[in-house]
């Protein structure tokens, strides 16, 4: 071994070696330090990671954004076909969701509509919109989206009967922390729960209102 004293010097971009200059009483050895190798990097392929979900889509999630799930249920006292149908006119949407400004259905495309949100939570006036796909829904069952542009999220509403005037609405909502609100993303998600819940509450009467008006 070499009795020169040798430190390493190292950074992602470069890699060194320096020698010690000895004293009078510990002269130099010739040595040959073979070449460190460079670290290896694994490639991971693009869209492998995924969030574990419910919901099945080939849009992959991004390990660099933070995304968060909801679920609400509630019985409601009309039968699920009256359910399903009002949950159904996307654009009556924000008559019961609190932070729902408003909703439009594009005329050329009806599967498509745009979302418009605002609502003033944690100090900040929030706003946000996005484009979302309705997806092929199962009459009298299910009802499911994702978001095309805009405030990236995902959801659905299923429907089961619980009698004949009377069903379970379950649902689920994911969607991804907006950059502004990450510093409270660990009060964001009972935040957001209560909201859809206050949401519920507030469809529960207006499909028993409306259901009484025929």
């Amino acid at each position: 071994m070499c009795s020169s004293a040798i430190s390493f010097i190292s950074s992602p971009q470069s890699l060194s070696l320096t020698h010690v200059f000895p004293t009078k009483t510990n002269p130099i050895f010739n040595c040959r330090v073979p070449p460190l190798k460079p670290p290896s990097f694994i490639r991971i392929p693009y869209g492998s990671f995924k969030k574990p979900s419910f919901f099945t889509s080939s849009k992959p999630f991004s390990p660099l954004m933070k995304w968060q799930d909801c679920t609400v249920k509630m019985e409601i006292d009309v039968p699920a076909s009256v359910a399903y149908q009002l949950y159904s006119d996307r654009e009556a949407i924000p008559n019961w969701m609190p932070f729902v400004s408003s909703v439009k259905v594009l005329e050329d495309k009806p599967d498509l509509s745009r979302w418009f949100v605002k609502y003033k939570a944690f100090g900040r006036n929030i706003e946000y919109s996005w484009l979302a796909k309705n997806m092929e829904p199962i009459p009298n069952q299910k009802i499911h989206w994702r978001s095309l542009e805009g405030l990236g999220n995902r959801g659905a509403v299923r429907f089961y009967p619980k009698g004949p005037s009377s069903c379970l609405v379950d649902l689920r909502i994911s969607y991804e922390v907006p950059q502004l609100l990450i510093p409270v993303a660990s009060v964001l998600q009972p935040f957001m729960e209560n909201l859809l819940e206050r949401g519920m509450d507030r469809f529960a009467k207006f499909a028993k209102s409306s259901s009484s008006a025929r």
